[in-house]
C-alpha cells in the first residue's frame, strides 16, 4: 500500500510541475503587461522633469520624446517593450542615460547583502521563537513573544528606522550616536578587513529595522501552524512510546508544521531581490529600493518598469520553488 502511494505521488509530480510552470509563465506575462500600463498613469511628464530648470524649446522637447519613443502610439510602445523585455533589454533610463539592466546589476549586490542578511536572521529567529511560543502555549514566554511580535509587526518600517537613527546614530541624552546615519561605507578608502568592518558598521541599523519588523510575521505563522499540530494523534502516539518532549517536538511536530512557514520563508527570499524601498531610502542604502524611489520621482518609466519586473519576477520564482518543494515535504500536495 505504501509503495503504491509512493508510485502515485511520483507519477503525479510531472503533472504538478507542468501546472506550476505554466502558472509562472502566465504570471510573468501579466507582470509585463501590468508594469507597462500601471506606470503610464503616473502623473508628470518625464521629458519636462529631465529638462526642468533648463531653457528648452518645443522642438528640443519633441526631439527628446522621439529619442525615448514617447511620441509613438501606446500599443506600439507596448509591443516594442515586450519584444525587448523577452530578450533581456529593459530599455534606457531617462534619468541616468544608461541601460536599465546595467543600473539594476550595479545596485543589486548592495540589496542582496542587506536584505539577505536580514532575511536569514529574522527567518531563523522567527522559526525558533515561534516554535518555543507554540510548544509552551499560554505561558509567560508565549504571551511575551506574541505581544512583542504583534507590536513590531504593526510598526511602519520607515518610522522604526527614523527612530533608530535618532537614538543610535544622532544620540539622545546619555545615549551616544555610535552608528552612521546612512550610506553603505564611509568612503575613507578602506580595504580588506577594515572595509568589511566598515560596511558591517553601516548595516547594523538597517538590518535591525528589517529584522524587528520581519521576524514577527514568521513567528506568528510558525506559532499558529504548530498550535494546529499539537493535538494530533501521532503526537499522542509518539509520547506513548516514551519519546522525550524535545524529540517529539523536533522530529514529529515541527516537520509537519513547516509547510505554511516554508511559503513564508520563500516569500521572504523573494524580498531579498526586491529589497525594502522604505528602509533603503531612510538609510540612504545604495540598493534597488533606493533606485526605485529615485525612478518614481521623475518618473523614469523604463527604470520603474524594469525594477517592477525584477521585483515581481523574484517573487514569482520563489513561489514557484516553494510549490515545487511542497511535494517533497508532503507527497499529498502533488495528488
Amino acid at each position: 500500500m505504501a509503495v503504491r502511494r509512493s508510485r502515485t505521488a511520483v507519477s503525479s509530480y510531472p503533472r504538478h510541475l507542468a501546472g506550476k510552470l505554466g502558472g509562472a509563465v502566465v504570471s510573468l506575462f501579466a507582470v509585463l503587461v501590468t508594469s507597462f500600463f500601471l506606470f503610464r498613469i503616473l502623473p508628470g511628464d518625464p521629458v519636462r522633469a529631465m529638462t526642468h530648470g533648463r531653457p528648452t524649446s518645443a522642438e528640443q522637447m519633441a526631439t527628446l520624446r522621439g529619442q525615448f519613443g514617447l511620441d509613438l502610439p501606446v500599443w506600439q510602445q507596448f509591443t516594442e517593450y515586450c519584444a525587448k523585455a523577452l530578450t533581456g533589454d529593459l530599455g534606457m533610463s531617462y534619468q541616468f542615460r544608461a541601460p536599465v539592466g546595467e543600473l539594476i546589476a550595479g545596485r543589486l549586490p548592495a540589496t542582496l547583502l542587506l536584505t539577505g542578511v536580514a532575511v536569514a536572521v529574522y527567518s531563523a529567529l522567527g522559526l525558533w521563537l515561534g516554535t518555543r511560543a507554540a510548544w509552551r502555549h499560554g505561558g509567560l514566554a508565549d504571551r511575551l513573544h506574541t505581544g512583542v511580535a504583534l507590536t513590531l509587526w504593526s510598526v511602519p518600517s520607515f518610522w522604526l528606522g527614523l527612530l533608530l537613527i535618532i537614538v543610535f546614530a544622532v544620540g539622545v541624552g546619555p545615549v551616544p550616536g555610535v552608528f552612521p546615519t546612512g550610506g553603505m561605507e564611509s568612503g575613507g578608502g578602506e580595504t580588506g578587513i577594515a572595509y568589511v568592518l566598515d560596511v558591517a558598521h553601516h548595516m547594523v541599523l538597517p538590518v535591525l529595522t528589517l529584522v524587528a519588523v520581519g521576524y514577527a510575521q514568521t513567528l506568528l505563522v510558525m506559532r499558529s501552524s504548530l498550535l494546529d499540530e499539537r493535538g494530533g494523534d501521532y503526537l499522542v502516539t509518539a509520547r506513548a512510546k516514551g519519546l522525550r518532549d524535545a524529540v517529539v517536538r523536533r522530529r514529529h511536530a515541527v516537520p509537519n508544521a513547516l509547510l505554511p512557514t516554508v511559503t513564508m520563508v520563500f516569500i521572504n527570499l523573494g524580498h531579498v531581490a526586491a529589497g525594502s524601498i522604505l528602509v533603503e531610502t531612510v538609510f540612504s542604502w545604495p540598493g534597488l529600493g533606493g533606485l526605485f524611489y529615485q525612478a518614481l520621482s521623475v518618473p523614469d518609466l523604463p527604470l520603474v518598469q524594469g525594477l517592477f519586473v525584477v521585483f515581481a519576477g523574484a517573487m514569482i520564482v520563489m513561489n514557484l520553488l516553494a510549490d515545487l518543494l511542497y511535494p517533497l515535504l508532503d507527497p499529498r500536495v502533488a495528488r
